[in-house]
């Protein structure tokens, strides 16, 4: 986690949008998608990639969240993305809803892979090393922070 990014911690919020569809049928890890024009609006230096931080969905819970920042090679994607995977299990999805999240670390940089499983397994091990840096003490913290809803 050597890399240094100036504007993190980075907080943004919008309505869930639909994705293209992949999240839960080929990963097995369903993500909350952010529209275009908050996508446009991020800051340079949060370059593709993977990142964690936390995650609320209305004036809910905050959750532990990935979050892929890209064009997702694998997929050839013509279009940047954000795409949030809270660390929990839902019941159900909750599109049109207001997704706030707050981006504190930097994972690895956006990369393409040679199969499906392969990707499965880096999102996998992403996942750990993202609740492995969110236990942190420091890091805690920020659940406190006045942008997310009470």
């Amino acid at each position: 986690m050597s890399t240094v990014i100036r504007s993190l911690p980075y907080f943004t919020k919008g309505v869930v949008i639909k994705g293209f569809g992949r999240g839960s049928k080929e990963l097995g890890c369903p993500t909350a998608n952010f529209p275009e024009e908050i996508v446009n609006k991020l800051p340079e230096d949060l370059t593709p990639g993977v990142y964690y931080g936390f995650a609320q969905i209305d004036a809910g819970e905050i959750y532990k969240m990935v979050m892929s920042i890209g064009w997702n090679p694998f997929y050839n994607n013509t279009k940047k993305s954000m795409e949030t995977h809270l660390i929990h299990k839902f019941e159900k999805d909750f599109y049109g809803q207001e997704l706030r999240v707050a981006i504190l670390g930097y994972l690895r940089p956006e990369k393409n892979f040679s199969s499906l499983d392969e990707l499965v397994k880096a999102i996998d091990e992403d996942i750990e090393k993202a609740k492995f840096e969110l236990d942190k003490p420091e890091l805690q913290t920020i659940k406190n922070n006045s942008f997310f809803a009470r």
